[in-house]
């Protein structure tokens, strides 16, 4: 059983290591980590911005710890619930807290899932890290690899992968209603508004050497970034743009749009991959840019050429949809040779085009055999860690998803067509480009 603190005790002791913890729960005193009505008890690691989903989609569960590296962002979810403690560093968390906790979630920038994910794992805890997976492909196997080794539950963030559209999709494909699949475009409107990218320039401190808040824990937000001066020009979310925090378009959004054509029609990594893009630096991913993948035969399924498009850029809105057809923002088009699927953002829509096509195949279509998921990719996730079947975007799933995504955007680097060994994990026809696979890691954060 775990000690048991008094507030007192348990502020002077975190104050000590500076932790940043501010209460601790009464109903953790004198309990074990599974608590009697077999709740789990939860630490939330990043809580504001996208994190305050993470928060909410545990809300059921005993949550135990919050992590935030910034005061200002975190305000909000800690305004909520005052009694829980809260930490700046994620380490100093699993310290001082790590017998409490049964269960993680990860919402911080990309290039932090990693190390924070392997810490969690290592410790033997249940998992659930918002997409991408990780910020480069070795460390997606890497974590995959680690999840099965130690048995846990995990989850990725992509929401869809829970929904009934990606069931609909790979119900109606594995019943022939599409025909052969040899063609997928998908596309969305990032970054264009959402964040600046392409055709930037590192920050000028020569004149001004901005000063970050003191809300804010800028050496742990790095982490294992390598070392730099604070500019605002990276937070609180333009950090998706640069490379070496962020995936860009692909990373944020691939992980959402990919999501139902990789599980549907059972993709696992191209054998080439080749890119157009805009306003290339090493700094950040392009403004805009489109990628071909070719994937090769899988079984009974006909090899197939995916086509995606970011910054705006899309494809010719199809014949199915009339002169006046318009796509949306951001969707994907499944071309069969016997009808073709339009599908929305998450996969919340996914129809038949044109309509007249879609009420004639309505009646034959096959009936629901894959089993629904009750509550969204959270509970599914709660469910796993008590026992249940494993989550649909387990590490399995999740980690060959993200590595589709992140093998486009070495390719968008590299600026040429790779041919890809995926088994020996390494481009067979540029050597240079092997280098972005993994990356070099700041000491002190355990990988």
């Amino acid at each position: 059983m775990p000690p048991i603190f008094s507030r007192r005790q348990f502020l002077k002791s975190a104050s000590a290591a500076t932790a940043g913890a501010l209460a601790f729960p009464a109903l953790l005193r004198s309990q074990s980590t599974q608590t009697p009505n077999n709740r789990l008890n939860v630490a939330c690691i990043g809580v504001g911005g996208r994190g305050r989903a993470a928060v909410l989609g545990v809300a059921d569960e005993n949550i135990v710890a919050f992590c935030d590296v910034d005061e200002a962002r975190a305000a909000e979810t800690y305004g909520q619930q005052p009694d829980v403690p809260r930490f700046r560093d994620y380490r100093r968390m699993f310290d001082q807290m790590g017998s409490w906790i049964d269960a993680v979630t990860i919402s911080t920038p990309d290039h932090m899932h990693y190390p924070i994910a392997v810490a969690a794992l290592s410790a033997g805890k249940h998992v659930f890290v918002e997409k991408p997976l990780t910020h480069t492909i070795e460390e997606a196997r890497r974590l995959a690899q680690l999840a099965r080794d130690k048995k846990v539950a995990t989850q990725m963030g992509n929401q869809g992968h829970a929904g009934e559209g990606v069931r609909l999709l790979k119900e109606w494909i594995d019943a022939g209603v599409l025909g052969e699949v040899r063609e997928v475009h998908s596309w969305t409107d990032r970054p264009g508004r959402w964040w600046p990218q392409g055709g930037l320039k590192p920050p000028d401190h020569s004149k001004f050497i901005p000063v970050a808040p003191p809300t804010l824990d800028w050496d742990t937000w790095l982490g294992v970034a390598q070392p730099r001066d604070y500019d605002p020009a990276y937070v609180p979310f333009a950090w998706r743009g640069y490379w070496d925090f962020g995936t860009g378009a692909l990373g944020d959004m691939g992980c959402h749009l990919l999501d139902g054509v990789h599980w549907a029609l059972n993709l696992d990594a191209p054998s080439h991959i080749e890119t157009i893009s805009a306003l290339h630096n090493t700094l950040t991913g392009p403004s805009a840019s489109i990628v071909a993948f070719d994937f090769p035969a899988r079984g009974s399924l006909p090899p197939l050429k995916l086509t995606w498009y970011d910054g705006g850029l899309m494809p010719p809105p199809p014949a199915e949809l009339g002169e006046n057809g318009v796509l949306p923002d951001n969707g994907t088009l499944i071309v069969g040779s016997k009808a073709t699927v339009l599908a929305t953002l998450y996969y919340q829509s996914v129809r038949i085009i044109p309509d007249t096509k879609m009420q004639e195949i309505a009646p034959s279509f096959p009936a629901k055999t894959i089993p629904r998921v009750t509550g969204g990719h959270f509970a599914e996730w709660i469910r796993a860690c008590k026992g249940g079947p494993a989550a649909g975007s387990n590490f399995d799933v999740s980690s060959r998803l993200t590595e589709i995504c992140l093998l486009s955007n070495v390719a968008v680097r590299a600026r040429r067509r790779l041919d890809w060994d995926t088994k020996a994990m390494r481009f067979t026809n540029h050597a240079a480009a092997n280098a972005l696979l993994t990356k070099s890691y700041r000491p002190g954060f355990g990988v």
